[in-house]
């Protein structure tokens, strides 16, 4: 009999919330997180506006040493660490150490401590340059830290596939425990790129929205006017147990995940095609034994671009026909902005949580959908619906996708 994986903890650090019922609630409100830059000033810049986090202290998650030498997506991968292993209520004792793995990614690491100390190394040579610079730097010592933390000397992993990276890691985490690799898996991402030389990056790119007088309705998913995504940081890190394991200590189950996607488009560097999205859609319904008819909800990857949202939309017609528009779709990035390589984790949280409280969040700031984007993306407010099917999707530059199917568990 095939081993079942599911979620028993979460824990998120968003623009929306620190704190997995915050973040919960603002989504469910519709609250949004997105506003102007206020950790530096970002006058000189095209975009001014991103989704921060606000108030976070990390001095109540971390060793106080820690906060001062660990970049900011360290310390947020650390944050929601504890604070979904609080919520799952697990303690990693030694008989069950080196059953349990951590895999956590993130698209680009330890952004403020290369642009820190790219300028150290100019200002002041280099001898100034810090020590943990590269330990600040790479994106596996999220998943390092992570496991230091909780004593987990099973597999150690990350993935670093653009916004697709927490996406993959929740997808082979669960692949993991499935091949009795794991009994548990500490799993997500986390990212922190709000510098200037991000926005600067993507601006040049001409994917970042530059409505800086509007900064709580610029994410607009599938509407009309929208004119690029917002950048955000954040973490969600996600608690998997192989079923059996989690009910022998009674742990409290949000979902189940019944299987994946992942699949490349083969076809640019940055531009979706329309094949490769379709295709992951049908490889994770095929790899959890669903039918199409079987679908409740979509969580969109929906990044509020021109080409991502049109390409998906026709993806999810190409796969469930005539019942696509029966399925409720929403981007909640709508809400927290695109939290690049953390959304999949963050937004595979929202979807359990839908699942486990049966209610399908919202689409924000859909004044006007585009004509070719004529789907039900549960404009505005939050419904109400005992789903028990959902699909969460990542999309990465470089043609990278992944599909995530979870399923309510009863």
């Amino acid at each position: 009999m095939a081993r079942r994986v599911v979620i028993t903890g979460i824990g998120l650090i968003t623009p929306v919330g620190i704190g997995t019922d915050a973040t919960w609630s603002s989504v469910c409100e519709g609250v949004s997180g997105v506003s102007r830059v206020s950790s530096f000033d970002p006058s000189h810049l095209k975009t001014q506006i991103a989704g921060e986090i606000k108030d976070f202290d990390g001095s109540l998650y971390l060793e106080p040493r820690d906060t001062r030498r660990l970049d900011r997506f360290l310390q947020f991968s650390l944050a929601a660490a504890v604070l979904a292993f609080e919520d799952a209520g697990l303690e990693i004792t030694e008989d069950i150490s080196e059953r349990t793995g951590t895999f956590i990614g993130s698209g680009i690491g330890g952004m403020k401590a290369f642009y820190d100390c790219a300028l150290t190394l100019h200002e002041k040579g280099p001898s100034r340059v810090s020590p943990f610079f590269i330990p600040n730097l790479v994106t596996n010592m999220a998943s390092g830290y992570v496991s230091i933390r909780f004593n987990a000397k099973g597999p150690n992993c990350s993935s670093t596939t653009a916004c697709a990276a927490s996406g993959h890691s929740l997808a082979l985490s669960a692949k993991i425990i499935q091949d009795g690799k794991a009994e548990v898996m500490i799993t997500g991402g986390c990212e922190a790129p709000l510098i200037p030389l991000t926005f600067a990056g993507f601006n040049a790119m001409k994917a970042l929205s530059t409505r800086n007088n509007e900064p709580e309705t610029a994410s607009r998913p599938f509407e009309v006017g929208r004119d690029g995504f917002i950048l955000s940081e954040g973490a969600g890190v996600i608690i998997l147990e192989e079923l059996e394991f989690a009910k022998k200590r009674g742990a409290e189950i949000y979902a189940e995940v019944l299987g994946s996607g992942m699949n490349s488009d083969a076809y640019h560097i940055t531009a979706p095609s329309l094949e490769g999205p379709t295709n992951c859609m049908r490889a994770a319904l095929q790899d959890s034994k669903l039918n199409p008819e079987d679908v409740d909800y979509i969580n969109a990857h929906g990044t509020s671009t021109r080409l991502n949202d049109v390409n998906e939309t026709k993806a999810i017609k190409t796969i469930f026909g005539e019942d696509a528009w029966r399925i409720p779709v929403s981007s909640t990035k709508s809400i927290t902005g695109h939290m690049l390589g953390a959304a999949g984790a963050v937004e595979a949280s929202i979807s359990a949580l839908a699942l486990k409280n049966g209610v399908v969040p919202p689409t924000i700031n859909l004044f006007e959908n585009d004509p070719e984007c004529d789907l039900d993306y549960v404009p505005h407010t939050a419904r109400e619906s005992d789903i028990k099917v959902a699909l969460s999707n990542s999309y990465g530059f470089g043609g990278t996708n992944v599909s995530v199917a979870l399923g309510k568990f009863d």
